[in-house]
């Protein structure tokens, strides 16, 4: 392969096809945590972990060690070993989707260095992406620590880091695949309010993951009231009043609410002041404003119901495609004029 365009298009491809793996381990994470599997596994073996227990005995070793810890003594006392398995394979299956991911991007990224595909200027950036992989993985055993000794789920600080970590993993990814699929211009256009919306999506999935961590979708279950009020009742009722944002359930899904209603309103003026757009920067435009509909529409849903597994899982998966959306309106409209696809910097 010795064309420089389609040399361009297969690392393209690649990281998109990286890319698509992160987001779904994002949602592989989100089903474990909802599932209550996140504790199952209490030790960090990132070589040897990738084995799972292969006799019976393995797996009585296995759920001794679950037994220790607070989540078992206070909540799932007298679960069966058969039970056990069940937890254990989605964290298993969220751990290997990790490991997997690793290989997926080293081994074929040593390929295209080795081919000349990815120009010496790009490497650095390409190492860097693996070694945020790697922290990735440091940040998800330090969020499961914290639940280990005291408590019976993981902290929701350590929840929002090791979600805060893969997304911007996952917007990286993406935003260098555009680089090598679309090409970018000599001339760099003005960004800001596509930059805002990724930054503002980005924080709203991070107030969704306090939600998460303090199971705040379990109160409140009224729309578009919190229960025949604007505002949630004791709201700052610990002090200081600051820590109310991050642990009052009541307070995190109010802010979660509004981070909502921001999106909504960016993408609509982002929408109308846009008309005048055409190509793919149009067509991103569009589906931004569905996707921000029907995530609405699902969050609303998810409330309604007490957060049942199925609309949660959904609602995570449309807000990563939304935040990947943005990321990709982003790049449109950075770099609207375009030049040979590739990396401008070779």
């Amino acid at each position: 392969m010795t064309n420089p365009a389609a040399q361009h298009k297969a690392v393209g491809i690649w990281l998109l096809c990286v890319a698509f793996l992160i987001a779904l381990m994002v949602v592989v994470g989100g089903l474990t945590r909802l599932t209550g599997s996140g504790l199952s596994i209490t030790q960090w073996k990132p070589v040897t972990g990738v084995v799972p227990p292969m006799s019976e005995q393995s797996w009585q070793d296995e759920f001794s060690l679950y037994q220790r810890i607070p989540q078992y003594r206070l909540e799932n006392r007298g679960m069966s070993l058969g039970e056990f398995k069940a937890i254990y394979w989605w964290e298993w299956t969220h751990r290997f989707l990790g490991r997997f991911i690793g290989f997926a991007f080293l081994l074929p990224f040593l390929w295209f260095a080795w081919r000349g595909a990815i120009g010496r200027k790009d490497i650095p950036r390409m190492v860097l992406l693996f070694v945020l992989g790697g922290l990735q993985g440091a940040v998800g055993w330090w969020m499961v620590a914290s639940g280990l000794e005291a408590r019976v789920s993981v902290s929701q600080y350590r929840l929002a880091a090791h979600l805060g970590v893969a997304i911007i993993l996952l917007g990286a990814m993406i935003w260098v695949a555009l680089e090598y699929l679309r090409g970018t211009s000599a001339r760099k256009q003005p960004a800001g309010m596509a930059f805002a919306l990724v930054g503002l999506v980005y924080v709203q999935m991070l107030l969704g993951a306090l939600v998460a961590g303090l199971h705040a979708g379990l109160i409140y279950n009224t729309w578009p009231s919190m229960d025949g009020r604007v505002f949630p009742e004791g709201a700052f009722f610990s002090q200081p009043w600051w820590i109310n944002f991050f642990e009052n359930a009541g307070l995190a899904q109010f802010d979660h609410r509004i981070g909502a209603y921001l999106v909504a309103l960016l993408v609509a003026a982002i929408w109308i002041v846009g008309h005048g757009a055409s190509g793919w920067k149009r067509n991103v435009q569009h589906l931004l404003f569905a996707l921000t509909a029907f995530q609405i529409t699902l969050g609303i849903l998810t409330l309604l119901h007490q957060a049942p597994i199925t609309l949660s899982a959904l609602h995570q998966i449309t807000a990563a495609a939304l935040f990947c959306a943005a990321v990709w309106y982003a790049f449109e409209t950075r770099f609207s004029l375009r030049s040979t696809p590739g990396p401008s910097r070779r």
